[in-house]
C-alpha cells in the first residue's frame, strides 16, 4: 500500500525503527557483557561499538518522533497524493522524455 508520494514525500516507520533500535542496543549490551565475562576484550569492543551507534540512533528517532507530524504524520493525515503524470520538479512531462516547450 502507498504510504506517500514516494520518493519526495515518503513516511518513516519511526515506531518501527525505535523498537529495533531498542532490540539491537539491548543484543549488543547483553554480548558486551557476555564477552567481557569469557574474557574476550576485542568481541566486547565490537559490540559496545554496536551498542553505541543503536544509541545514537534510538536519541535520533525519538527526536523525530517528538518533533510531530513534519516527520511522522498520523493516522488521522491520509497519505499524499500520487503524481498524475508530470515531474514539477524537473519539468519533464511523462512518456515524452522531453521539457515541455521544445521541439521534437
Amino acid at each position: 500500500m502507498r504510504t506517500g508520494n514516494e520518493p519526495l514525500h515518503a513516511r518513516s516507520p519511526l515506531r518501527m525503527r525505535c523498537g529495533l533500535a531498542l532490540w539491537g542496543l539491548l543484543c549488543a549490551t547483553a554480548g558486551a557483557v557476555a564477552f567481557v565475562s569469557a574474557g574476550r576484550p576485542e568481541w566486547a569492543g565490537a559490540c559496545a561499538a554496536v551498542a553505541l551507534v543503536a544509541v545514537m540512533d534510538l536519541a535520533m528517532v525519538i527526536r523525530h518522533i517528538r518533533q510531530g507530524p513534519h516527520y511522522q504524520p498520523g493516522r488521522e493525515i491520509p497519505p499524499y497524493e500520487p503524481d498524475r503524470g508530470r515531474s514539477e520538479a524537473f519539468g519533464i512531462r511523462r512518456g515524452t522524455g522531453r521539457r515541455p516547450g521544445t521541439r521534437p
